[in-house]
């Protein structure tokens, strides 16, 4: 999905954001969660228009499982990319699902003050509907390099 980026204070267009939240819904499908059942999908979005999915992989050694988010991120930065511009996060739960601390922290060291958008699954064929939050509303006093 190639498109045009949004000025900085503006988050992107209504049809970006449920074409994102439909592919975070799709990676959902994907999780691997046999001891929570609680399935995770993100749809990270490059600068340059690309965009990288990821699904929460559960481990019997509960510590050792990584959530959608950081599947995301891990596997666009092995892929190359560097610049990000918005993330979206599908989970079914009574509401949406903001992404947890270590994944807010892992957001902000890689992507910066990105949209993040999080939403439930919705009816197939149709993304549900999102709810967006700036990186820094997340993690408002965060800890990165400028702290070293």
């Amino acid at each position: 999905m190639k498109r045009s980026r949004a000025p900085r204070g503006e988050a992107p267009a209504a049809g970006p954001t449920a074409a994102l939240v439909a592919l975070a819904r799709d990676a959902r499908e994907h999780a691997h969660a046999p001891y929570s059942k609680f399935k995770v999908g993100a749809a990270l979005l490059s600068s340059s228009g690309e965009i990288v999915t990821g699904c929460n992989i559960e481990n019997a050694s509960y510590g050792l499982t990584l959530c959608a988010e950081r599947v995301a991120v891990f596997k666009a930065v092995s892929e190359g990319f560097r610049d990000f511009e918005a993330i979206a996060v599908v989970a079914e739960s009574v509401r949406p699902t903001a992404p947890c601390g270590p994944c807010r922290q892992i957001l902000w060291e890689f992507c910066g003050d990105i949209w993040v958008f999080v939403a439930r699954p919705g009816r197939p064929g149709r993304a549900g509907k999102a709810t967006s939050y700036r990186m820094s509303e997340l993690l408002p006093v965060p800890f990165d390099g400028r702290n070293l």
